[in-house]
C-alpha cells in the first residue's frame, strides 16, 4: 500500500482517500450552487446563479482548444493546458473579474466513423459514450467550467448554426475594392445594372449562365480540383493528413491524386488580411511566422516564355503557346537556363511533341518519344503527396518534355522539363530555373548537364555552388552592376514595357477543400436542381439532420485502386437525398449534397457559441459577443482573452477559424475582427516507451529496471523517449493519479513540472513530492490526530510575515505571466517555512494560514475550499479577494553580507537592512574570524557594496 494511503497514517492525515472524499464533496457543491456560472449581459444566461458572488467585474474569456472525445479517454498529457487555464481563470475570479471558462467537444471525426464501419455501431452512440467518459474525467479534476455552456459539435442544435454560417459564406462574395465580403445579391445587382461587366452582357445570358457567373464569385463554391483521394478511407484528405510517403496518416492507406468535384472555401481572398492582422493579436511570434509562411505572400513578377518554333508538334498543339512563370527574383532572368513545369500543368498536352527534336542529349530521352516519357512521369508523380514532392532532402527527378522556350531577355532557347518538385498549387505551376542562384536548380542542372550562369557576383572568398546572397548583377546585360533591389525594379519595368510580364504578388495559400466523403459530419445545407446547379436551403429549413443509415462504409473499398469512384455513404440514403420541396416557386425535385463538411467546420466558431449556447434565434446575441469578445485597448481586434492549446494547431485550425470569423465580421454579425486575442501554446508531456526485439511496443508500466537494464517479462527492451500516446503503450491516465494521490496533487504536480509552454517528462514517482507539499499545507491548519483546527489569532513572527508578503507579490506576478511552476515553487517555500516555524507550536497564525490557503486555491481548489471552510468561512473562496502584498513588508528586515579578506570569504555578518556603509564596515571588521585575520592591524582598503558584499584588503 502506498504511503499516502497507508492504514498506519494518523486518522486525520491528508491521504488520497481523504482527498477523494473532499474533492467529490466540493465538486457536488460547486455543481449544485452553479459556482462557476458566468452571467451574460443579455439573454437566458443573464441571471447569476445562487452560488455566484461576483458583483459583475470586468469580463474575461478563458478558453481551451477543446478535445476530440476518443475511446481511449484522457491521458495525463491532455489536461496540462486545461489545468493551466483553470488556474488562470480561478486566479482572475479572485481578482474580481467575471470569468467565462467553458468546455466542449470536437466530436465529429473519422475515428468514430471508422469504428462504425468495423462494428456497425452508430457513430452517435460511440461519440456520446466517449463524451460521457470525458465529462466524468474532467469533473474529477475539479475544473471551474460553466456547465451550462458545454457543447459538442455533433449536437444538432450546434451544427444547425454551423450550417447557417456556411450559408453566410456561400451567400457572400469578396469585394476587392472595399476589401470585405458583401452579400451575393449586391454582386448580382451590379451585373444586372451594368455597373459590373462580364464577357457576355448580363441581359444576353440565360438564367443558367447568370447563375454560373454568380456562383463563380461565391466564397463557398464548387470546383473540380486535384485532391488527395484515399480509397481505403473512402474520402479525400487534406495535405496535412497525408504522410511524406504518400499514405494516409490514419490507417496507412495509399493516397492518389484525383480530380473531383468538391466544395471549396475562397480563403485566398483573405490572404492579405490574414497575414497583416497577425499584428493585432498577442500570439507567440513563432506561430505568427508559421501562419505567414503558410500564407506565403511573395512579391515578384510574372515572366512569359514563348514556346520556341521548330520542334515537331502534335497535330492539335496550341499555336503561340506561352509558359508564364512566377519568380521573386526577376533580376536573375538572364541566368534562366531551363524551365520546369509541374506534372499537372495544363499546357503539357499542347507543348509535348510527337517526336524528340534533333540533337537532344541521349540522357534526356527516357522513352521512345516525349509523350510516353511525360505520361510515365506524370503517373509516378500522381502517386506522391505534395509533402513528399516538395521535400528539400529528396533527390530531384524530372524528364525533358521535348520542347524549348525562349528567354525573353536574351532570346536564348531553353529546354522545358517536367518535374514533380514543382507544384500547381504555388505560383503558376512553372518556374524559371536559375542554377547559379538556387541550390535546388543547381542540383537539377548537374543531373541533366544543363548550363549554369551566375547573375549575382558572389562575395569574396565564396567557393560553393549556388550563391544565394546579395551582390551586384553580372552576366545580365543592362542590369550589370545594379544591386538586387534596383535590378528588380529595372527588369520589371522592362518586362512591362516589352509585354513580357508584369509585377505581381502571389501566395502559397490555396483555397480550402471543404468536402469529405463521410457520413459522420455536418450535412451541407445545399440542394441541386434539375440543371445540377447548387441551391441554398432556406434558413427556415435548418437544421439538415443526418439520416439513419445501415452501412457506413464506402461503396467500393479497394485501398489499392486509384480509379475507385468515391460514393459517400449518404448517397445511399435515397429517401433523404431525393426530395420534393417548395422553395417559393412551387414543388420541385431536388437532390441533396451527399458529401459532408470536414471536422474543421465545428471548431471554426465554437468560441462564439460558448457565449450563447441556448439562444435558438441567433448563433450569438450581439450584446453578448460585444461583452465577452469586443475590442478593447488590450486587444484591439477583440477575441478571446486567453486561448491555450497545442502548437500542432498553429496553422490550419487557427487559420480556418480566423477566416470564418472575418467573413462573419464583414457581414455585420460580429464586433470582433479576430477570434483569439491572446494565444498561448502549452508544451507536451512526454514519457518513456519501450520496444522489444521485434521493434514492437510493450506496456511501459510492466517494464522493470535493474542496474540500468530494462526488461519486460524477463526480455531485454529498448527505451526511447517521446510524446505520450496509446500507440506507444506508455499512457498514464489521470484516473490512476487521482486514485493514487488525489486530483489536487495531480494538478499541483502538472503545474510544477516546468514552464507551461515547454515539453516536460512525466515521472510518476515524482508526484509524491506534490502530495507531501499538500500534506504539509494541511498540517499548518489541521491536527492530524484529532482533526481539530490548530490556528491562532496571535501575530506571526516578522520573518514569516515578510516571506508571506514576498510570496504574495511573487505569486501574483507569476500567475499573470502563466509561470505556474515558479508560483508553486514559491508556495512550497512559504509552506516549508511555516511548517518549520510552527509545527512544534500549538497553532499557526491565521494571518499566515488564510492567505496561504487563498494562494493555493487556483492550484488545489478542493483542499483550499476544505481548509477555508474549517477556518470558519461559510461561502466559497472562489470569489474571495486574492491576497495583496503589503509594500512595507516586501523588503527584508536584515541583510546578510559575506566578508572577503584578501579575496576569500572569511566570515558573514547580518545587519539591519537600513544600516549605512559605515555601520556595515564596522560590523565586518568586528566579525571574530575577520578580526583574527587582521590581527589588530588597520586594513589597507575596506569596500562595502550595499546589499551584496564587504571586501577587506590587509
Amino acid at each position: 500500500m502506498s504511503e499516502q494511503n497507508s492504514t498506519d497514517a494518523p486518522a486525520h492525515r491528508y491521504t488520497a482517500a481523504l482527498a477523494a472524499s473532499i474533492e467529490e464533496r466540493w465538486q457536488d457543491r460547486w455543481e449544485a450552487d452553479g459556482t462557476f456560472h458566468s452571467p451574460n449581459p443579455s439573454g437566458p444566461l443573464a441571471a447569476p446563479s445562487p452560488g455566484w458572488h461576483n458583483d459583475g467585474g470586468t469580463p474575461m474569456f478563458v478558453m481551451d482548444m477543446f478535445p476530440y472525445p476518443s475511446g481511449a479517454g484522457l491521458h495525463v498529457g491532455h489536461p496540462l493546458g486545461y489545468i493551466g487555464t483553470d488556474v488562470y481563470a480561478r486566479y482572475h475570479r479572485m481578482l474580481g473579474y467575471n470569468v467565462l471558462h467553458p468546455m466542449g467537444f470536437d466530436s465529429f471525426g473519422l475515428p468514430a466513423e471508422q469504428y462504425a464501419v468495423q462494428t456497425g455501431t452508430h457513430p452517435r452512440k460511440t461519440t456520446d459514450e466517449n463524451i460521457d467518459r470525458y465529462k466524468a474525467q474532467l469533473r474529477r479534476l475539479g475544473f471551474g467550467h460553466d456547465s451550462r455552456r458545454l457543447l459538442a459539435t455533433t449536437d444538432v442544435s450546434y451544427y444547425r448554426w454551423t450550417q447557417w454560417i456556411f450559408l453566410q459564406i456561400y451567400n457572400s462574395w469578396y469585394d476587392v475594392e472595399t476589401g470585405r465580403a458583401r452579400p451575393i445579391e449586391e454582386l448580382e445587382a451590379q451585373f444586372a445594372s451594368g455597373a459590373r461587366r462580364a464577357a457576355t452582357p448580363w441581359d444576353q445570358m440565360s438564367r443558367t449562365e447568370q447563375r454560373k457567373l454568380i456562383d463563380s464569385h461565391r466564397l463557398a463554391y464548387l470546383s473540380e480540383a486535384p485532391v488527395n483521394w484515399c480509397p481505403g478511407l473512402g474520402t479525400v484528405l487534406a495535405n496535412e493528413e497525408v504522410t511524406a510517403d504518400g499514405r494516409s496518416e490514419r490507417g496507412n492507406f495509399p493516397v492518389f491524386k484525383r480530380r473531383l468535384r468538391q466544395w471549396m472555401m475562397r480563403i485566398t481572398a483573405y490572404a492579405d488580411r490574414l497575414a497583416d492582422d497577425l499584428d493585432q493579436v498577442d500570439w507567440p511570434e513563432s506561430i505568427k511566422v508559421m501562419q505567414r509562411n503558410w500564407i506565403g505572400r511573395s512579391t515578384g513578377a510574372y515572366i512569359d516564355f514563348a514556346i520556341a518554333d521548330g520542334a515537331p508538334k502534335k497535330r492539335h498543339s496550341a499555336p503561340n503557346a506561352t509558359i508564364r512563370v512566377f519568380t521573386t527574383r526577376p533580376d536573375t532572368v538572364f541566368g534562366a537556363t531551363y524551365l520546369v513545369v509541374a506534372p499537372e500543368h495544363p499546357l503539357l498536352d499542347a507543348i509535348v511533341p510527337d517526336e524528340w527534336p534533333a540533337d537532344v542529349p541521349p540522357a534526356w530521352k527516357t522513352a521512345d518519344d516525349p509523350s510516353t516519357a511525360v505520361a510515365a512521369y506524370q503517373a509516378q508523380a500522381a502517386a506522391k503527396s505534395d509533402i513528399e514532392r516538395s521535400a528539400d532532402a529528396r533527390k530531384k527527378t524530372g524528364v525533358f518534355t521535348g520542347s524549348y522556350a525562349v528567354n525573353p531577355v536574351n532570346g536564348a532557347k531553353v529546354p522545358v522539363f517536367v518535374a514533380d518538385y514543382v507544384l500547381t498549387g504555388y505560383g503558376t505551376g512553372a518556374i524559371m530555373a536559375v542554377p547559379g542562384q538556387d541550390e535546388r536548380d543547381w542540383e537539377f542542372a548537374e543531373v541533366f548537364d544543363l548550363p549554369i550562369v551566375r547573375t549575382v557576383q558572389p562575395s569574396e572568398g565564396f567557393d560553393g555552388k549556388a550563391f544565394t546572397g546579395d551582390g551586384p548583377a553580372i552576366n545580365s546585360g543592362f542590369l550589370d552592376g545594379l544591386g538586387v533591389a534596383e535590378a528588380k525594379k529595372r527588369i520589371i519595368d522592362w518586362l512591362v514595357e516589352n509585354d513580357h510580364g508584369e509585377a505581381t504578388t502571389t501566395y502559397k495559400l490555396r483555397d480550402w477543400l471543404f468536402s469529405r466523403q463521410r457520413y459522420w459530419g455536418e450535412p451541407f445545407p445545399v440542394l441541386y436542381d434539375e440543371d445540377g446547379l447548387p441551391v441554398a436551403v432556406p434558413e427556415s429549413m435548418l437544421p439538415i439532420v443526418l439520416p439513419e443509415i445501415d452501412d457506413y462504409s464506402p461503396r467500393t473499398f479497394d485501398p489499392d485502386d486509384a480509379d475507385t469512384d468515391p460514393e459517400p455513404p449518404l448517397a445511399r440514403a435515397d429517401e433523404w437525398v431525393n426530395v420534393t420541396l417548395d422553395l417559393g416557386d412551387g414543388p420541385k425535385q431536388y437532390r441533396r449534397e451527399t458529401n459532408t463538411m470536414p471536422q474543421w467546420a465545428g471548431s471554426c466558431w465554437y468560441e462564439l457559441r460558448y457565449l450563447d449556447p441556448t439562444d435558438e434565434g441567433e448563433f450569438v446575441d450581439p450584446a453578448n459577443e460585444q461583452y465577452w469578445m469586443g475590442p478593447t485597448a488590450a486587444k484591439p481586434a477583440g477575441g478571446v482573452d486567453l486561448y491555450i492549446g497545442g502548437v500542432e494547431h498553429a496553422v490550419l485550425h487557427l487559420l480556418y477559424a480566423r477566416f470564418w470569423h472575418k467573413v462573419l465580421f464583414d457581414r455585420g454579425h460580429l464586433r470582433s475582427s479576430e477570434p483569439f486575442g491572446r494565444l498561448y501554446n502549452q508544451g507536451y508531456i512526454q514519457a518513456y516507451a519501450y520496444t522489444d526485439a521485434r521493434g514492437a511496443y510493450v506496456p511501459a508500466d510492466e517494464v522493470v529496471e535493474q542496474d540500468g537494464v530494462y526488461t519486460w517479462h524477463g526480455q531485454p527492451v529498448n527505451r526511447e523517449y517521446g510524446k505520450m500516446g496509446k500507440s506507444l503503450k506508455n499512457v498514464v491516465t489521470p484516473d490512476e493519479m487521482c486514485a493514487e494521490y488525489g486530483a489536487d496533487t495531480f494538478r499541483v504536480y502538472e503545474m510544477s513540472m516546468g514552464p507551461l509552454d515547454v515539453s516536460r517528462p512525466w515521472e510518476t514517482r515524482a508526484v509524491v513530492g506534490s502530495m507531501r507539499f499538500l500534506q504539509r499545507l494541511w498540517r499548518t491548519a489541521v491536527d492530524e490526530e484529532t482533526g481539530d483546527l490548530r490556528v491562532t489569532d496571535d501575530e506571526a513572527d516578522d520573518a514569516t510575515k515578510r516571506l508571506l508578503h514576498r510570496t504574495i507579490d511573487g505569486v501574483r506576478g507569476d500567475l499573470e505571466g502563466l509561470r505556474t511552476n515558479t508560483a508553486v515553487s514559491k508556495l512550497i517555500e512559504l509552506t516549508n517555512q511555516v511548517t518549520s516555524t510552527y509545527s512544534a507550536k500549538a497553532a499557526t497564525p491565521r494571518e499566515v494560514v488564510e492567505p496561504l490557503v487563498l494562494m493555493v486555491a487556483p492550484f488545489a481548489p478542493h483542499l483550499a475550499e476544505e481548509l477555508w471552510a474549517k477556518l470558519g468561512h461559510e461561502e466559497t473562496l472562489t470569489y474571495h479577494q486574492f491576497p495583496v502584498a503589503d509594500p512595507a513588508l516586501l523588503t527584508a528586515a536584515e541583510i546578510e553580507y559575506p566578508v572577503q579578506v584578501n579575496g576569500k570569504v572569511r566570515g558573514r555578518i547580518t545587519v539591519p537592512a537600513d544600516a549605512d556603509q559605515a555601520a556595515v564596515g564596522a560590523a565586518a571588521l568586528a566579525e571574530p574570524k575577520v578580526a583574527a585575520f587582521l590581527g589588530g592591524k588597520e586594513p589597507r582598503k575596506l569596500i562595502v557594496v550595499p546589499g551584496r558584499i564587504v571586501t577587506v584588503v590587509v
